[in-house]
């Protein structure tokens, strides 16, 4: 049986611009895959998701705002959870899925801190259960092939590595959610960003410990901007640049120089190149295509691979953010972690 006809009984938590997106891939490529209920408290969101379901042909689910109270009705119907609540609701709503025995694919970034990086570690442990954070760099083929090539020492040692992420973030964000610190935990560096402090995170392979950052809001009440210079376990040195203020785009790029070799990928994976010792231009790396980041999450439920982008990966990650937010608001004084 492939994937595509795997039997799963899923709720979305969280229907808004981006879970439209991942509905729509899930519906149209995995048919097996059903949705009684959904989590949304908008109207106006659920009215569309309505609309999507029947566009593509689908029953429309049914709604219950609140997830303890979906779970209580409709827990023992469901086996999974696909959760793409806004950043602030992440924890807590993983946690209630854990404890009721689904299989949780976490939106990113996976919570607000590392305080609860761990507690959430804990409860996967506790029941067992299946938790994949959705960063589509960690489960795209490119970053594993990247990792891969970079355990097998194709690079040699890694002596830097140089990321940028950029977007018109600012102005397609202004008043909303995400540029609430409460709910959104962080601006443009935490949200489009956040793919790139994962992907960073998961290639690098081992911890940061030493953190100088700079964050600008520009006059918004979340950064725009960022740079971050950073150093691994190994000395490894990092940079990392977001510029949620670009022109019309949404790209990025990340660059990792080795004694042996230079390898380029994207913060959501993409492309793959790599420029070996004595080569005049980039060579392109090719990899399996993939269905997206609900594929990867079935195959790591049915035991074909390990999970690509476990939490641990994201407690590094929160780590490596509540240190950038510490020497930010300390005028960019190193901090060590």
């Amino acid at each position: 049986m492939s994937l595509k006809e795997l039997s799963t009984c899923a709720t979305m938590i969280g229907c808004g611009d981006m879970a439209q997106g991942h509905i729509r891939q899930v519906l149209t490529h995995f048919p097996a895959t059903r949705f009684p209920v959904i989590c949304e408290p908008s109207e106006k969101q659920y009215d569309k998701t309505v609309t999507l379901f029947k566009e593509l042909g689908h029953s429309p689910p049914a709604n219950e705002p609140d997830v303890h109270k979906l779970l209580a009705e409709y827990g023992e119907q469901l086996d999974s959870a696909f959760i793409n609540s806004p950043h602030k609701f992440h924890h807590e709503q993983a946690v209630a899925c854990l404890k009721a025995g689904l299989d949780v694919l976490l939106e990113k970034p996976m919570v607000m801190t590392a305080e609860e990086a761990v507690d959430l570690i804990r409860v996967r442990d506790e029941t067992g259960r299946t938790l994949v954070v959705a960063f589509q760099g960690s489960l795209s083929p490119e970053v594993r092939m990247a990792d891969k090539l970079i355990q097998g020492g194709t690079m040699g040692t890694v002596r830097n590595i140089d990321a940028q992420v950029w977007q018109d973030w600012n102005q397609n964000q202004t008043n909303t959610w995400r540029q609430n610190p409460e709910i959104s935990g962080g601006g443009f560096m935490f949200d489009t960003g956040a793919h790139m402090l994962n992907t960073v995170s998961d290639l690098a392979g081992e911890p940061f410990v030493e953190v100088a950052a700079f964050l600008d809001n520009l006059g918004q009440p979340v950064d725009i901007l960022g740079v971050v210079i950073g150093r691994l376990a190994s000395g490894t040195l990092v940079t990392l640049n977001a510029c949620g203020e670009a022109f019309p785009s949404c790209q990025s790029e990340i660059k990792l120089v080795g004694t042996q070799a230079m390898m380029r990928t994207g913060v959501w994976g993409k492309y793959l190149d790599i420029r070996y010792r004595g080569d005049e231009d980039w060579t392109a790396i090719p990899v399996p295509p993939t269905l997206g980041v609900w594929e990867q999450f079935l195959a790591v439920r049915q035991g074909l691979i390990e999970n690509p982008s476990p939490p641990e990966v994201g407690l590094r990650m929160a780590h490596l953010w509540d240190a950038i937010r510490k020497s930010a608001a300390n005028g960019g004084s190193a901090v060590k972690i």
